[in-house]
């Protein structure tokens, strides 16, 4: 993500009060959803009975790279397993988030987000698009944590520094793998990307780090952690605790959970990467709902170009019988575009509609 946010970007900013949610005992109307305060609640919830599940893939399997494309194509999200990432450096991870949200709120607030910014504790971006609150809190990483984790952790801050920075080394790692499988599923290589670098490892890209914590809530059934939306990345990559929460909408079936995998990861395909396989593979709309008894927590890999590439359909995948769906455009106007027009943003930049 761009350290610098684009004028639309700082032009709506969220002005939302932060809640100390330890201190209520009942749901205030201000957090109650229904129907109308979420656009995407027609769809059916298919609950845990339900047969179909989004795909787990072992990437060990010599057939990873067909499996992956069976399931952006038609999921727009997956599970991984065996993706080389050590178990210790995701349970360092979730100490670190849940060492983070424990502190009181006053303290939380020393590090907060100022309005025009990125980086910072505070509330979803999305949330001044709703009329209702949503029963979580984030904590955004940008760059170096340092200046806010000083205020965080005074005498302390370095080894909590020392772990994001061991976990975003290794997230670049596995979020340049991920992605040649992802392409490398539509027939595209190192030659058709240029902007991934020399050794094609996409070293340039970047990738905030998003920190959430959603607290065990007294109503679950009428609360909201995060609103149904799309990422503004190629692909984010999640960790979750061993609490279920997380859902995606799939097409013709509604809303589908997405149970904690013990070791496994999370990938879901964000905007950028619909615009450059043209429109192939969805980005999948996605949303976090609450748990009665126990807190969940997760920690967001939201990996995107570099700031100066204009993404756009990728040459191979144009043609006289397929026009290019979407017009050139940079992750800072993208992100800017979203913040302005939320889930409307991706259509904004479509050129032609699909045959």
């Amino acid at each position: 993500m761009p350290s610098k946010p684009s004028e639309d970007y700082q032009a709506h900013p969220v002005r939302l009060k932060h809640q100390d949610f330890t201190s209520l005992q009942e749901l205030p109307d201000s957090f109650a959803w229904t129907q109308r305060s979420d656009d995407d609640s027609n769809y059916p919830s298919t609950g845990d009975s339900i047969s179909e599940s989004v795909p787990v893939i072992d990437l060990s399997d010599p057939n990873a790279l067909h499996l992956i494309g069976h399931a952006c194509k038609t999921w727009g999200v997956f599970q991984v397993t065996n993706h080389g990432v050590p178990s210790t450096l995701l349970d360092n991870m979730e100490r670190i988030t849940k060492t983070l949200f424990s502190l009181p709120v006053q303290q939380k607030l020393k590090a907060s987000r100022s309005p025009e910014s990125v980086s910072g504790y505070g509330v979803a971006r999305i949330s001044s698009f709703f009329p209702k609150q949503m029963w979580s809190e984030g904590f955004t990483i940008v760059g170096s944590p340092v200046e806010h984790f000083r205020k965080l952790w005074p005498e302390d801050y370095s080894r909590y520094c020392d772990g994001i920075k061991e976990y975003e080394e290794e997230m670049k790692r596995l979020a340049g793998r991920l992605m040649w499988l992802t392409l490398g599923s539509l027939g595209i290589t190192k030659e058709d990307v240029k902007w991934a670098g020399p050794k094609g490892d996409f070293k340039e890209g970047s990738a905030p780090v998003q920190l959430n914590h959603y607290p065990a809530c007294p109503d679950p059934d009428r609360a909201m952690g995060l609103a149904p939306h799309t990422d503004s990345t190629l692909l984010t990559i999640l960790y979750q605790n061993n609490t279920s929460g997380l859902q995606v909408l799939k097409e013709g079936t509604g809303w589908v959970t997405v149970p904690p995998v013990p070791g496994g990861l999370v990938v879901n395909l964000g905007d950028l990467l619909h615009i450059l396989s043209n429109g192939l593979y969805p980005s999948v709309l996605h949303r976090a709902k609450v748990n009665r008894s126990r807190q969940r927590l997760s920690v967001a890999y939201l990996f995107g170009p570099p700031s100066s590439v204009k993404i756009s359909p990728l040459s191979k995948l144009v043609g006289p019988s397929q026009l290019p769906l979407y017009r050139p455009v940079t992750w800072n106007e993208y992100l800017g575009t979203k913040a302005k027009h939320f889930n409307k943003a991706l259509s904004s930049f479509r050129l032609c509609t699909p045959l």
